[in-house]
């Protein structure tokens, strides 16, 4: 089986599997358990936390543990808007978010009153930094742009949207940085709110954390008791949290190395992809290398996925959360790509994994599976 779908899930490396296990057999009780497990539990989840603030330079205090990136991607959106609302309720975000993030704003427009505005995307996939100025208002409190889009690996200008929009508005700048950690460095001095994932840097699924600036407040979205400075109820899930900080340490430190090995095999396929009959490479030039679509013009996307899967390889239609619906993308065709592409693309996701041998057999796959649908 050759697996090329990282950007969907990374598997658990051994040395974080290890340490879960160990906790989950000696370090057991509930952290908000007095005695003496429950206190080790929690003096470890909060060393943990520690590690993890000095990782991103910012305080202990500002990170949050969460089940997931949806969740973090949720808290920070409809916390903060529903906490600040008498502030102002103007929210702006892309058209080609995470589901996580465009369903949250789409429940705070349908039951709570506020205006979304859904900005465009360049034929690259990334925000016009002119068409984010245009959109501010001065009712505008939040913003949300991923660092790297799940679909394309295409960057958005993280640097200078938060410098706009620190300078000309009042508003907060929430990132979804899923596929970014671990990959590329991230400006967290310079963001006010940033959603991370451990299970797509080879750690712990359910495990997620929300950075977030001291200044902010935030609406619970579960209430409960003390846990997370009191505004994220629910037993802390200590074993996950206790090994964010391992997971995290090890991507930091292998990102310089795993980013240079990946390059190379993207540029591998690129050259590959180019040199195959209708087929396009839709993610842009400049795009994260982990991260590589293209569409097979006469090959349907499930199509292709599942010709691809009959010979052991594993990749994409689409985003993995959006994968039970018809494969059409709605990030592609907001790069007005048009119809075709969007329903023939797959996404190839990398890894320091992979091997130039995988990505040969890939490029033999896909040469049959085109000519052999092309010819028809």
């Amino acid at each position: 089986m050759i697996y090329l779908d990282y950007a969907s899930t990374t598997p658990i490396r051994k040395e974080i599997l290890d340490a879960y296990q160990k906790v989950l057999r000696v370090y057991y009780g509930n952290a908000d358990s007095l005695h003496q497990i429950g206190r080790e539990s929690q003096k470890l989840m909060e060393k943990s936390r520690a590690q993890i603030a000095q990782l991103f330079s910012v305080s202990a205090s500002e990170i949050f543990f969460t089940s997931c990136a949806s969740e973090s991607n949720s808290w920070a959106i409809k916390g903060f808007a529903l906490a600040n609302m008498y502030r102002g309720k103007h929210i702006i975000t892309t058209c080609v978010e995470h589901s996580s993030v465009l369903h949250a704003c789409d429940q705070l427009e349908k039951h709570f009153g506020f205006e979304v505005t859904y900005l465009p995307i360049t034929k690259e996939g990334i925000v016009n930094i002119e068409t984010l100025k245009q959109a501010f208002r001065k009712d505008t409190i939040l913003v949300s742009v991923m660092a790297v889009n799940n679909e394309t690996g295409a960057l958005n200008p993280i640097e200078e949207c938060a410098k706009m929009i620190h300078e000309q508005t009042r508003a907060v700048f929430h990132v979804d940085a899923v596929q970014a950690v671990g990959k590329i460095n991230i400006p967290y001095e310079q963001i006010d709110m940033v959603t991370v994932s451990a299970h797509k840097i080879y750690g712990c699924k359910g495990s997620a954390i929300l950075y977030k600036k001291d200044n902010l407040s935030l609406l619970p979205l579960i209430n409960g008791g003390q846990q997370e400075s009191g505004i994220r109820g629910g037993t802390s899930n200590a074993p996950v949290n206790i090994v964010f900080a391992k997971t995290l340490r090890l991507a930091l430190e292998e990102q310089g190395n795993t980013y240079a090995h990946v390059k190379q095999l993207n540029d591998t396929l690129r050259q590959a992809f180019r040199e195959m009959d209708d087929v396009t490479i839709n993610s842009p030039n400049d795009a994260l290398p982990h991260i590589l679509n293209v569409s097979f013009l006469h090959v349907g996307s499930e199509i292709m996925l599942n010709a691809l899967n009959e010979r052991g390889i594993c990749v994409s239609a689409q985003s993995t959360c959006s994968s039970h619906k018809k494969a059409h993308s709605y990030v592609l065709s907001a790069m007005g790509l048009g119809d075709v592409i969007s329903t023939h693309a797959i996404r190839i996701s990398l890894s320091y994994l992979t091997t130039m041998e995988e990505i040969q057999a890939l490029i033999k796959a896909c040469k049959e599976i085109n000519h052999d649908y092309g010819t028809k």
